[in-house]
């Protein structure tokens, strides 16, 4: 249970960074069959699909995004698009690293994919 309230802490401190920058929260922990989105933040002209990862430093956190699990992630964003056609259709996918002192590093565009 210990990693799963650190990863709830982790989504927090992530999301008060969001919306400190003018983002909304539009989803937390968004499932589709196909994958989980941890944050979807939106923007005037984009939405945010953000993987969120505590680990004892960034390298770390940063290291244990797979590739697979990108591609879920980008997998669940086309649903959300799909189910959100009225909102921003211009997306970015940010790794939001949180360390054990709860410091975030948040890296924009942290995956591309073909066709997006």
């Amino acid at each position: 249970m210990t990693g799963h309230y650190s990863g709830l802490a982790a989504e927090d401190i992530a999301a008060g960074a969001y919306r400190r920058d003018g983002g909304t929260i539009a989803a937390t922990r968004w499932r589709t069959p196909e994958g989980e989105i941890d944050l979807v933040v939106t923007f005037p002209n984009l939405v945010v699909f953000v993987e969120v990862k505590a680990r004892r430093d960034h390298a770390t956190a940063a290291a244990s995004i797979s590739p697979r699990q990108w591609s879920r992630i980008a997998a669940a964003a086309t649903g959300w698009l799909a189910r959100h056609p009225d909102g921003p259709q211009t997306c970015r996918f940010d790794a939001a690293l949180i360390d054990g002192t709860g410091r975030l590093e948040r890296i924009e565009n942290a995956a591309t994919f073909d066709g997006w």
